[in-house]
């Protein structure tokens, strides 16, 4: 990959994060983008994967941690992973209480009902329960961070 094609999507990295986007993904004959932010730690991550992926484009190959690769989306489209979303605009919090152990961490088997977090809306504490049965995989949202409604709080691979 050139130089200037380098310098278009550092400026459309900035450009993503200065308009507060939170997700992107960009589809060409030639390179294949998809970016997403979690927060200001989340904007190095997607700076080192844009980065790996771009030195990938140019070598053929993407390693390391953060790299992204053909066959990652691929695996996860065809496991077809289910979604736990928000049902509420609030502030999310993985555990009862500061200093106590989170409610599930990944590699957990849930049940339906099972209390996976919690969304502070107006000084209410709400439970999020689990809608299905299965496997944590990846838990997107972090602790003390703004959700709004629909947003994807878990990731988990049904029974």
């Amino acid at each position: 990959m050139d130089s200037n094609k380098l310098k278009e999507l550092r400026e459309l990295v900035d450009f993503l994060k200065e308009n507060g986007i939170a997700e992107f993904d960009m589809e060409r004959t030639d390179l294949k983008v998809r970016i997403k932010f979690a927060g200001a730690a989340g904007a190095s991550a997607a700076d080192l994967a844009l980065t790996q992926q771009l030195a990938a484009s140019a070598t053929g190959s993407v390693s390391g941690p953060g790299a992204a690769t053909a066959e990652q989306p691929a695996a996860e489209a065809a496991e077809k992973l289910h979604e736990v979303t928000s049902p509420i605009v609030g502030t999310f919090y993985d555990s009862p209480s500061p200093g106590t152990p989170t409610f599930v961490k990944i590699g957990d088997q849930v049940e339906v009902g099972q209390v996976l977090c919690i969304v502070e809306a107006m000084k209410l504490m709400n439970e999020i329960e689990c809608d299905v049965a299965g496997e944590i995989v990846q838990r997107i949202a972090t602790t003390g961070q703004p959700v709004e409604f629909g947003q994807p709080l878990f990731a988990i691979r049904p029974r």
